[in-house]
């Protein structure tokens, strides 16, 4: 039996089922499909050659046509489809930040990356709900920090973020500023308060409710840290000490170099 690169996680929600790919790359991403009762949709599709092959098998083996395909931040390996994207990132993918991180990952991963896509995109609006697949599919504008990515509300079940929660210390790239951390709290209680089960995005994979708690609970912390701190290794030292127990997935440690 021939060995993976990455695995599949299966989800019943009822009127749809969804499908976690975690590609266990370089980058910690995570890409979805969306099964309802006759078709596909799927979501950030990988950007490894090696994941991009494993997931398209997966995908034919479904044996269902795909609806869409939605890109809501991670452009991966969609080819020659059609893509939808939120209002604004299809330009934004073409703008000089983007275009500067995919350059990156160019020189530090070479062939291993597919090719670009080179599919038509259209975009879908803020503030509007699409059914695709016979699942509801609500673009809401989401934290400041991932704009101009969406998130999602799927099927009422599920709730897509560009970034995980999870019971660990956040990404630096989540908190750059006060501002920031107040946005982050404000999307994950908005979360919250749809009623989600599922808790997923394009790095991490999925979660429950409990780590967007978590997450809450983290980072009205780190506001209280921040007013108190003389330095930034002040704070990293205090966060450490207040959760002394969770994991470091991200680099929260640069904080402790000044990046917030």
């Amino acid at each position: 039996m021939a060995q993976t690169k990455g695995r599949f996680e299966v989800h019943d929600l009822g009127n749809f089922t969804l499908h976690v790919y975690y590609t266990n790359d370089a980058l910690g991403d995570a890409s979805y499909i969306i099964e309802g009762k006759d078709a596909l949709v799927t979501m950030e599709q990988p950007l490894f050659k090696e994941n991009v092959a494993e997931f398209d098998a997966y995908l034919a083996k479904i044996d269902k046509p795909v609806d869409k395909r939605v890109t809501d931040y991670h452009v991966g390996g969609t080819g020659s489809h059609e893509v939808v994207m939120p209002e604004g990132m299809h330009e934004f993918t073409r703008g000089e930040v983007y275009a500067g991180m995919m350059n990156g990952f160019a020189q530090a991963f070479g062939d291993a990356m597919t090719e670009m896509p080179t599919g038509r995109a259209s975009e879908v609006a803020f503030g509007t709900v699409q059914t695709w697949a016979g699942v509801a599919f609500e673009f809401r504008h989401g934290a400041a920090t991932d704009f101009p990515g969406a998130s999602i509300l799927i099927g009422g079940k599920a709730y897509y973020t560009h970034w995980t929660p999870a019971k660990a210390h956040v990404s630096h790239l989540q908190i750059s500023s006060a501002a920031a951390i107040d946005a982050e709290i404000a999307e994950a209680e908005s979360s919250l308060a749809t009623g989600a089960e599922l808790f997923i995005g394009g790095h991490g994979g999925a979660a429950g409710r409990d780590a967007v708690e978590f997450k809450i609970a983290y980072l009205k912390k780190m506001k209280d840290v921040l007013g108190s701190a003389n330095t930034a290794q002040d704070f990293v030292t205090a966060m450490k000490e207040a959760f002394p127990r969770v994991g470091w997935r991200s680099r929260l440690g640069r904080l402790g170099q000044g990046v917030i």
